[in-house]
Formats: C-alpha cells, structure tokens, sequence
C-alpha cells in the first residue's frame, strides 16, 4: 500500500487506532504474523491487525470495509484448511484476545475468540468442571466450537455447539451483536455449525459439566494385532456407559518414556480409551483390551487438561486431514481400516484413526446444521509430515482411506477436519436440508460474502 495513496492513509490510521498490532508486507514480523499451523499454507495477506480487544476488531473490519478487502478471521488454534489467510485480504489475528472467565455457580465459562483447548481447560480445571473440547491442546476454541465440535468428552457431554450458550460477534458492519436463544437466534442457530461465515466471534459462553476426575488408557500394539485390537475396542466402547470414549488408532510409537524403545519411530497400533471418571474403574472397563498382547501401557487417572496434550502435533508440518462418519463398523471395516495403515507415511506425526460417537452426540439437539450426528463411528486420517517430497504419498493415503471406507459413509462430514474439497462436501458438511435457510443467515449478516475464506455459505 503506497503511503500516500487512501489505502496508504487509511493504513496509517489502523497503526495509530490499533490497540493491537498491524503487519503489511515489508514489516518486521510480517512473515512470522503470516506463518500457521499447517506448513503447506503460505500467503501473503495485505494486512494483518492482531487484535487485542473487540473495540480493535471493530476498527479492524471497518478497515476492511473501507478498502473494500476480503477478510480473512483467525483464531487460536490448527485451521488445517488454512482459511486463517487470504491472499491480499486483511487478516482479522484473535490470538491476543485469549482470555477465560469461568463462572462455577452457573456452570458456564466465557472464552475469548482466540483462546486455545489449553487455556479453556487450564482454567476449568480447577473447578471439577469441563466441557467438550478437541483432540488437542492446542485446538482453537472459536473455529471448534462454531464448526461443531467434536472431542473426547463428546459421548459424555455432546458435541460443542450442544453446549453453546452465546456469541458476541462483530459483524461484516462492523456492529457488535450477541446470538444466543433470546437475541438473534437465527443467527445463532447458524452458528451452530456454519462456522466463521457470519462474522468475528470475539467471545463464546459455554456450559460446563461437573467432572472431578478424569482417566485414560493408552495401550500400543504390534501392528499385526490391529484387527483384533480394533474389535475388541468396538465391544468394549459399545458396552461401556457414556462417560467412555476415544479412538483406536495406527500412529508411529512416541517418543514417551512409557514407550519401550523398539517401538519407536516403527508403526504401532494403539488403543486409546478416555473416560470422565476414576482410573480404577476404567481398569475394569478397559480389561479386554488389557488381555490382549500389548508392548506398552499408560493407564490411571491424569487431569484432563494434561490428557489432551498428549496427541498435540508441532506447528508448522505439512498437513492434510480429511474425514468420513460411518454407519456402523462391521468386519469387513475393520479389515479394511487396518489393512491401509501398511501405506500411511512413518515415521511421521501421521495418524489413521476411528472414534466411537453415540451417546450423548447422538441424543442431542438435531435442529442445529450438524449432520454427522447419527453416524455410529468416524474414520480420520491425518497426513502430517515434513518432507515435501512426500507431498503427494501423502494426499494419495487420506484419499485412500476415504475410498476405502466410503461404502460405509453415511455421506456427511465435520468440516473442521477437512481442507478444500469442493462445495459438495460443504453441503454434506452443513446438511443437504440447511442450504437455503443457512443462505439466508448468511445475506442478512454477510450480504456481500466478505468473510469468504471458510467453507463457504454463499448468500441468496
């Protein structure tokens, strides 16, 4: 932006009202301001404002407006879709605004737009209270919650937005306006699912849920035994109450002390149970798949907070998700989820993962544009690497396994654990029968598609 031209002064004022930061190309820590989680994504946005307070994002978006720039919102944590960039956009940065204000007496906590899993749950803690979060850490809160959300505790205490009590948000005009059931609830009901299509959620209140112990179990397995270790885990969560939850998966063994050292760096299968109560009764629960011939053990109580550490992969590796949500998981399955981890990329932070849903996800709220709610199980693969040679073995495994699993399908998807694949499976991520009435949210509140760097809900 030439300094004398509008969009020049209009610069210059940004930098002078901002209580935050603001980055153009050429300044200091512009490329740092630029860099995100997934290493594959590299733009150049014509202005970043790292926000340090609503009032900030307000100036930011009319900025925005002004200069007629498409407007690009990011918040604390992965987006591994890399929607948290627009090239020659203006880049909305939340991660200033982190704050976590919990309310023991009424159950709830207001969590600021771009407050990480980790800052929520360090501040819940404390209180025997939780709520869903995701699989990580280091999952932003804002784009979770807003996109669905779906997590360990999902079983126990449904998906996030099934716990969402209201947004503050700044809108494509620059106004601050609340959603929530009472102030306008089509918009909130949007937000359930819709993602950043309507605006900068600067703030959401959650409900929480008593939960004073927290315990897991983490069993790894030759690969050889995948199958059996697959099974018997499908058993033990069926039978187990809703508090159970986790995943069973093919990863490369850890680097953990309770990892014996053959194991590292070579493909393990892993069973991971969680549970919303104490070790010893998870023992029991877990004793089928502790009869199975395992090489390492991690069982007993851990705080939560702590727990969801575990899985926390480095930023900036090469990444590339994608999802299917299943009917069921027969045999047949089984065999054919295990047979495509013999292709995935090790030794690497890859992934190939099936988690249970049912419980509390399923008895939910079914108003909301979430429609992977029925589906019995989820398969995930998670390409993350750092050799860029490895590009395409790695697109090639997630498209793989999602053929290989798609006779399964139930046909919808969470978009937050895919990037760009076109609008058909937004569609099938937002609900083939939530089209139109999601268009119309969108046309009130973003009638000129200016926060368009999502998956996309064009106004009609």
């Amino acid at each position: 932006m030439a300094p004398h031209s509008k969009a020049g002064a209009a610069l210059a004022a940004l930098r002078d009202d901002l209580a935050g930061d603001v980055f153009a190309p050429g300044d200091p820590g512009y490329d740092g301001a630029r860099t995100v989680f997934n290493g594959l994504v590299d733009r150049r946005p014509a202005v970043i404002a790292r926000c340090a307070d609503p009032a900030d994002v307000v100036r930011a978006v009319r900025f925005g407006r002004d200069l007629d720039l498409p407007i690009a919102v990011r918040g604390g944590g992965h987006g591994v879709a890399g929607t948290a960039l627009g090239d020659n956009a203006l880049v909305v940065d939340l991660r200033r605004m982190h704050r976590v204000t919990v309310d023991p007496a009424g159950e709830a906590v207001r969590v600021e737009g771009g407050a990480t899993m980790g800052d929520l749950d360090r501040a819940t803690q404390p209180y025997g209270l939780a709520t869903t979060g995701g699989r990580a850490s280091t999952t932003g809160v804002g784009g979770f919650v807003l996109g669905g959300g779906t997590g360990w505790l999902d079983r126990a205490f449904g998906l996030a937005v099934d716990n969402l009590l209201g947004v503050e948000l700044v809108t494509a005009d620059a106004e601050r306006v609340h959603a929530n059931p009472d102030e306008n609830p089509e918009l909130f009901w949007a937000l359930h699912g819709g993602g950043g299509n309507f605006g900068v959620a600067t703030a959401l209140t959650l409900c929480l849920h008593e939960m004073p112990e927290f315990s897991l179990a983490l069993l790894l397995y030759l690969p050889r035994f995948g199958p059996d270790v697959v099974r018997t885990f499908r058993e033990v969560v069926h039978a187990g109450p809703d508090e159970l939850g986790g995943a069973v998966l093919y990863l490369t063994g850890p680097p953990h002390a309770f990892v014996p050292e053959h194991l590292a760096g070579t493909l393990v299968c892993g069973a991971l149970l969680t549970y919303a109560g104490r070790g010893e009764d998870l023992r029991k629960l877990a004793e089928p798949l502790l009869a199975l011939p395992h090489e390492a053990e991690l069982a007993g109580d851990m705080p939560y907070a702590d727990a969801q550490c575990l899985f926390d992969v480095p930023s900036g590796l090469r990444n590339h998700w994608s999802a299917e949500y299943l009917t069921g998981l027969p045999d047949k399955l089984v065999d054919v989820f295990c047979a495509r981890a013999d292709t995935m990329l090790v030794p690497t932070h890859t992934q190939h993962l099936l988690f249970p849903q049912g419980g509390a996800v399923a008895a939910g709220p079914h108003e909301w544009p979430v429609p992977y709610r029925d589906a019995a199980w989820a398969a995930h693969p998670l390409a993350v690497w750092a050799d860029p040679a490895d590009d395409e073995r790695a697109a090639a495994w997630v498209r793989d396994v999602r053929a290989d699993v798609r006779p399964w399908s139930t046909g919808a998807v969470y978009l937050n654990f895919i990037g760009d694949e076109g609008a058909e499976r937004v569609r099938a991520g937002l609900g083939a029968g939530n089209g139109l009435r999601l268009a119309k949210v969108k046309r009130r509140w973003d009638p000129d598609n200016v926060f368009r760097f999502n998956h996309n809900i064009r106004p009609v």
